[in-house]
């Protein structure tokens, strides 16, 4: 029985940071390249506006440090619950 408890807490805790990522990436993404891009534009950033950079630069950069954040935080999880590859 603990051993089903342990794997629905593992897919439980993979699902909530997936999620978190998730939103994280779609707030930087549409969010700050297409639904705020007017308002981030009133902001310079390198000479260009930085509703511009983000929907340009931002979201491939915030994606890029996403995936490592969740290598590292999968990591973790991993060891937690004792499913880890040495």
């Amino acid at each position: 029985m603990s051993t089903q408890l342990n794997k629905q807490a593992y897919w439980k805790e993979n699902l909530r940071l997936l999620t978190i990522l998730l939103t994280i990436w779609f707030i930087v993404s549409y969010g700050f390249g297409v639904l705020f891009v007017d308002a981030l534009d009133t902001i310079k950033l390198g000479g260009f506006p930085l509703g511009f950079w983000f929907a340009q630069q931002g979201s491939i950069y915030t994606f890029v440090i996403l995936i490592f954040v969740y290598s590292v935080r999968m990591n973790h999880i991993d060891r937690k619950y004792d499913v880890h590859e040495e």
